[in-house]
């Protein structure tokens, strides 16, 4: 976290409640070196709210899907 682009920015930043400040979170992350990181802890513990590794609430439930659908396949 101390390696992370949004240390030091306020936590609400990253927990909007419009589509605008998504955007802008998102933007805060786009070039964060620990994004990747930040993305797979909130995937990992099921993070159900905020702006993650750059990731919405949306996305991120997307990707948790799509992990699934493609285990499944595998299996």
């Amino acid at each position: 976290m101390a390696r992370a682009r949004c240390a030091g920015t306020q936590p609400a930043h990253f927990f909007p409640s419009d589509g605008v400040g998504v955007e802008i979170a998102k933007r805060t992350c786009a070039d964060c070196v620990v994004s990747g990181p930040c993305l797979e802890y909130a995937l990992a513990n099921r993070v159900d709210h905020g702006v993650w590794g750059g990731c919405s609430e949306r996305q991120r439930r997307r990707i948790l899907r799509q992990r699934r659908e493609m285990a499944a396949t595998a299996a």
